[in-house]
């Protein structure tokens, strides 16, 4: 285990647009603070920015709200259009009660509004959606990052869910590249001499949520290098992270 591990903010890039080079533009403010891409860093994306350069945003005034929108919309207050965005990207209804949708997500993710999010966008009349495929993202990401620099790096593409039972949001990876999602320690020994027969950390929720810490909500800062964790390399999928249904006792 690294003695220290340092999460550097990577700042400047402005505002992304369609079609925009992700890897381009954060390898670009990347340099220009004085830093360079090493073999070993961890690169954690903000989603925003991979759904604007992926034309993953929604003019509402194009969307016509259905009445399941239109009654959750007078339920909660939120404007029935980005609600109906959110259904359309629903592949199920978890629950639906009290104004508040629960979706699950093409991808498997249980989240609110299916990801559906207005924050941190050109317009106050736009609203942004999940990437189709983020592990997909993620490798490109990280391809181009190679290519450009030589460095083999991590790359998760972080958003922010609820969590039951817990006040608050974290940071978690909805796309991985380069690195295993888990930490398994099934099998291996404690302090006292125990075998453990459960615990698997997810690694990559974690990274994500300590990229937050420089990242934040209304700084600008759509990516963090986190330099110094012993990662283990892999093909590991932010789609392993979803609790098969069979062993969901919540649903």
């Amino acid at each position: 285990m690294s003695d220290e591990i340092r999460v550097i903010p990577v700042r400047g890039v402005g505002e992304v647009r369609v079609g925009d080079d992700v890897a381009g533009l954060l390898a670009d403010v990347f340099e220009a603070q004085g830093y360079q891409f090493e073999t070993g860093d961890v690169l954690v994306v903000t989603q925003k920015i991979v759904s604007k350069a992926e034309d993953r945003i929604v003019e509402l005034s194009t969307v016509t709200p259905s009445e399941t929108a239109l009654e959750l919309a007078r339920i909660n207050g939120r404007d029935a259009r980005q609600i109906e965005v959110a259904l359309r990207e629903t592949a199920k209804i978890v629950r639906m009660e009290r104004g508040i949708l629960i979706s699950e997500t093409r991808h498997g993710f249980i989240c609110a509004n299916a990801g559906v999010d207005g924050s941190n966008l050109a317009l106050a009349t736009e609203v942004s959606m999940l990437p189709i495929d983020s592990d997909v993202s993620a490798d490109g990401i990280r391809a181009a990052i190679r290519e450009r620099t030589g460095a083999e790096v991590a790359v998760i593409i972080s958003d922010t869910f609820g969590r039951p039972w817990r006040q608050g949001q974290t940071n978690v990876a909805i796309g991985v590249s380069g690195m295993e999602v888990v930490r398994d320690y099934r099998g291996e020994t404690d302090s006292a001499g125990l075998v453990l027969v459960v615990t698997e950390i997810a690694v990559v929720d974690e990274l994500a949520s300590t990229a937050e810490l420089v990242t934040g909500k209304l700084d600008r800062v759509p990516a963090a290098v986190i330099r110094g964790y012993p990662f283990r390399a892999g093909e590991g999928r932010a789609t392993q992270l979803v609790r098969p249904a069979e062993f969901d006792m919540f649903r």
